[in-house]
């Protein structure tokens, strides 16, 4: 019985730390972009009156009047409003959630990505769009079943508010209220909205997967005279193409994470994905589902493209290792 070659056993070991690592660094970095963003999605929103004066025609003197309306804060306006009523701690409610789902998600994600990817390659064309559709979409399917409860307790402590001088709830305390208060089934709410968030995931990896087919030398290519310097542009050609496809997907199917957020928030008019939508665009209009864009984009594009291309490297590093 041949002995497991000890550059493998390492190389595995790093397959699983340095995803976990940068996963976990990316987290504490983006967690008061997350806030923001999710604090922006919610119904609780404070918005702000702006008076704009119009003059009124017709009238002898010409006088003005002042025709109020309200205008969604920004992000600057929302930091401001937490540094300044909650402290900078409020920066990164919902961390310990997040830091404890960060690595199984997307260890999940990935394995069932991959085996999926092998199973349908010998269902359909190789590494077709049919492929990499069909295997994100089951992939993002498992991962989201299974992580549901950790991201709602993650976004009900982002939502809540605190006072200065005040105690609030922490990850155990906030598990057992949801419990005490909904049960079992409120660690499942927005569950419809996080599979229709799938799309985002299927165009994400299409467009990835295409633009990886058509980037010259995208692989990376063992080391030789030069190597170095094309595995290194290899590697941000990677990162650039994950940019991209994040972006791109994430303007496209941001409005389902609106929606999600306000399935989440804790004692509301909100009960199903469609109601949701319907009341949402009644009430706010259309540009309401785009609430937070900005600071998801400015979150999720580095975090995809640091992800997915060190991903890929290690993939690299495996299969020439094992050859």
């Amino acid at each position: 019985m041949s002995k497991a070659d000890p550059g493998t056993k390492s190389l595995s070991i790093k397959a699983l730390l340095f995803p976990w690592c940068g996963g976990t660094v990316g987290a504490i970095c983006t967690c008061p972009l997350e806030v923001i963003k999710t604090r922006l999605q919610s119904s609780k929103l404070a918005f702000r009156a702006v008076y704009y004066p119009q003059v009124q025609l017709g009238t002898i003197s010409g006088a003005g009047v002042v025709r109020p309306t309200s205008v969604s804060p920004g992000l600057v306006q929302v930091l401001k409003s937490i540094l300044e009523k909650e402290g900078p701690r409020s920066l990164f409610r919902g961390l310990g959630p997040n830091l404890v789902g960060v690595a199984p998600s997307r260890a999940v994600y990935f394995a069932c990505y991959s085996k999926a990817k092998e199973l349908l390659n010998n269902v359909f064309v190789p590494n077709s769009n049919v492929v990499h559709v069909c295997a994100a979409g089951s992939a993002a399917f498992v991962t989201n079943s299974l992580m549901n409860p950790i991201w709602m307790v993650k976004t009900r402590m982002q939502l809540e508010r605190r006072v200065r001088g005040s105690k609030q709830r922490n990850t155990l305390q906030c598990v057992r209220y949801i419990y005490r208060t909904e049960g079992v089934r409120g660690f499942y709410r927005g569950l419809s909205a996080s599979y229709a968030g799938i799309s985002e995931t299927i165009i994400c990896f299409a467009i990835y997967e295409h633009l990886k087919k058509h980037m010259n030398n995208i692989r990376l290519s063992p080391s030789a005279a030069g190597g170095r310097e094309q595995n290194t542009t290899n590697f941000f050609g990677l990162m650039a193409a994950a940019a991209i496809s994040k972006g791109c997907a994430s303007c496209i199917a941001y409005p389902h994470e609106v929606i999600r957020t306000r399935l989440r928030e804790e004692g509301t008019k909100y009960k199903t994905f469609v109601q949701t939508a319907r009341l949402v665009a009644r009430e706010e209009g259309y540009l309401a589902f785009y609430r937070g864009l900005f600071a998801q984009l400015m979150r999720q594009i580095p975090n995809t493209a640091i992800v997915l291309s060190t991903y890929e490297l290690i993939v690299y590093l495996l299969e020439d290792r094992l050859k």
